[in-house]
């Protein structure tokens, strides 16, 4: 459940700080005094595409914080799943042990352990800085986490409504577990089909391109098998070159070292210890000087023979040399061509090896490879029939309940149906296509829902699928941002008693323009722009009982609010109090 939601600076909110209701809260208010801004602030906080554009005027940078409650144990083991830490929060869970089973949210247990998840983004004017528990994440694990959290139902998901794929996935969800396991079950046959079917394409070869294929495959082969390569030769020719086109250097200079440095050392000390010995036994800090130097001879007469050994064992000769740089020519040749590691050059010559094999009879391949694939493509149509089965009953069930859904949102004659089609093609989704077809007024045909839906009408089909959906989708929070459109009268008084049931087992949020459903919350807040001589401010508050009927008075009477209308707003939020009663 969303709890708070924090916005400072953003567009033209200076700041708002707004506490969210179980149930339904309603967002009212004059046109462009903002309540799109402040559903926007809220996407941006799950993880929408910011810009410089949406910092205000009041500095240089943007804040949005969204607090939910999390209790429903598949999204908690989810979150964890995602790395998220989380914490319980004892304020939360003695509020949510409070409610009562019937009205809490979808999958909470009335006692069960709550946890508080804090999101927050920082815009600048180049970047993001996302948050979540107080730990920086990339913004992609912010929409993950947002989309076990929240539903934003907006003006584009009625339009992803109307594709195809929409449909199908609408049909797939509503299976269940079942339906689930076979999809999943077909989208792995279909890839292993795919990539066989690619492969047959790609390798049928003509007697001509079977003999070149094998031509150019024993050159490889015989390329990189006699070059004899080791994995010990390649880890150390490098550094033996190194060292072999550098040997007059390194001889130069370590030369000068034993000369100059390591053996001068040595003699000056050797030649100053009969001296300091002679008189050690005058004071022992003398006798310490001694012992010191006796280790320094010590270690100067080893460096002076590893030195003077190295530069004998270090010459290397000009044939060397070649020998060496024909050598890496021959393993940076293969490298190139086939690997840049000895792995990746002894993998490519198993796959020669494999492909020799499979030439080498080539017919016997093909029928072999084409018995593969017929028996696969036979498990493929198999199991696309037994998804086509499950869909089949699971759109014909779920057709009747968006059916009877529509039918309570006023779709007197409402003739909704879902088809499932066979396709002539696979696909990773099967080998079906889903269509949702319509006819909203008796006697008219039942066409696409592309071709006869007006704006209203898919306004209230998506409400009906949310509806049907509600009772099982583990989303706590539902945001409906203008689901009223191109409705009124009895048809908004449907669409306000759909919002509230849904509400019974959810958070709901919703922007309106209609009095029917703002008289339906049970928070009911207003949005108000505050114009000045400089810029616009705008602001949110909850409402009391009585500044709800006068905001119902507003919407109802516009300029002029009478006493008649505001006694007709006050009658509007009884006859809402009595429709949410429970039914004996």
């Amino acid at each position: 459940m969303l709890i708070n939601l924090h916005v400072k600076n953003f567009a033209i909110i200076d700041e708002a700080d707004v506490d969210f209701g179980e149930h339904l809260n309603i967002l009212t208010g004059e046109t462009g005094a903002g309540k799109s801004i402040l559903i926007g602030s809220l996407s941006i906080a799950l993880g929408g595409r910011v810009s410089p554009e949406m910092i205000g005027r009041r500095g240089d940078t943007a804040m949005v914080e969204a607090v939910f409650s999390v209790t429903d144990r598949e999204v908690i083991d989810k979150l964890r799943e995602l790395d998220i830490a989380l914490d319980s929060d004892p304020e939360v869970e003695d509020a949510i042990a409070g409610v009562s089973e019937d009205v809490a949210c979808a999958g909470a247990t009335a006692a069960g352990q709550a946890v508080e998840l804090v999101i927050s983004r920082k815009i600048t004017g180049s970047r993001s800085v996302n948050k979540i528990n107080g730990e920086s994440v990339p913004v992609g694990v912010i929409r993950q986490v947002s989309s076990l959290l929240i539903d934003i139902h907006g003006q584009h998901e009625h339009q992803s409504l109307l594709k195809p794929v929409k449909q199908l996935e609408l049909v797939d969800r509503y299976g269940g577990d079942e339906l689930e396991a076979v999809s999943g079950e077909v989208r792995d046959l279909y890839h292993k089909y795919a990539d066989l079917k690619r492969e047959m394409s790609e390798d049928d070869l003509s007697d001509e391109e079977l003999k070149r294929q094998i031509d150019y495959l024993s050159y490889e082969k015989q390329e990189i098998e006699s070059a004899s390569l080791s994995q010990e030769e390649m880890d150390e020719i490098d550094e033996k070159y190194r060292m072999a086109s550098n040997a007059g250097s390194v001889v130069e200079v370590l030369s000068s070292v034993y000369q100059d440095g390591t053996k001068a050392a040595f003699d000056g000390v050797s030649r100053v210890l009969p001296e300091l010995k002679r008189i050690s036994d005058y004071n022992p800090k003398i006798s310490e000087y001694e012992s010191q130097l006796l280790e320094i001879e010590s270690l100067l007469s080893d460096v002076n023979h590893d030195i003077s050994g190295f530069m004998q064992d270090y010459q290397f000769d000009e044939a060397q040399m070649r020998e060496l740089e024909q050598r890496l020519d021959v393993i940076h040749g293969l490298q190139v061509k086939y690997g840049d590691t000895y792995e990746r050059i002894m993998s490519h010559l198993s796959e020669v090896d494999e492909k020799l094999d499979h030439y080498a009879d080539y017919e016997q391949y093909r029928v072999e490879r084409q018995d593969r694939f017929d028996a696969l493509k036979k498990d493929l149509t198999d199991k696309c029939a037994v998804l086509s089965d499950l869909r089949r009953q699971a759109a014909d069930k779920l057709s009747e309940e968006i059916s009877a859904a529509l039918t309570d949102l006023n779709f007197a004659r409402v003739d909704f149906g879902i088809e499932v089609r066979g396709t002539e093609h696979f696909s990773e989704n099967g080998a079906d296509e889903v269509e949702f077809m319509i006819a909203t007024n008796p006697g008219e045909p039942v066409l696409p829902l592309t071709r006869v839906a007006s704006g209203g009408e898919l306004s209230r089909v998506m409400l009906a699928i949310k509806s049907v959906f509600a009772e099982s989708d583990e989303i706590d929070t539902l945001i409906f941002d203008e689901i009223d459109t191109g409705i009124s009268g009895r048809t908004a008084q449907a669409v306000a008693e759909k919002m509230s049931v849904i509400a019974g087992s959810h958070q709901v949020i919703a922007i309106t323009h209609l009095a029917q459903i703002a008289a339906m919350a049970d928070t009911h807040f207003v949005i108000e722009k505050e114009v000045g001589e400089d810029a616009a401010d705008t602001h949110i508050r909850a409402l009391s009982e009585e500044e709800s009927e006068e905001e119902l008075a507003r919407i109802l009477g516009g300029v002029s609010i009478t006493d008649a209308v505001r006694e007709n707003a006050r009658e509007m939020r009884r006859l809402a109090a009595a429709k949410k009663m429970p039914q004996p």
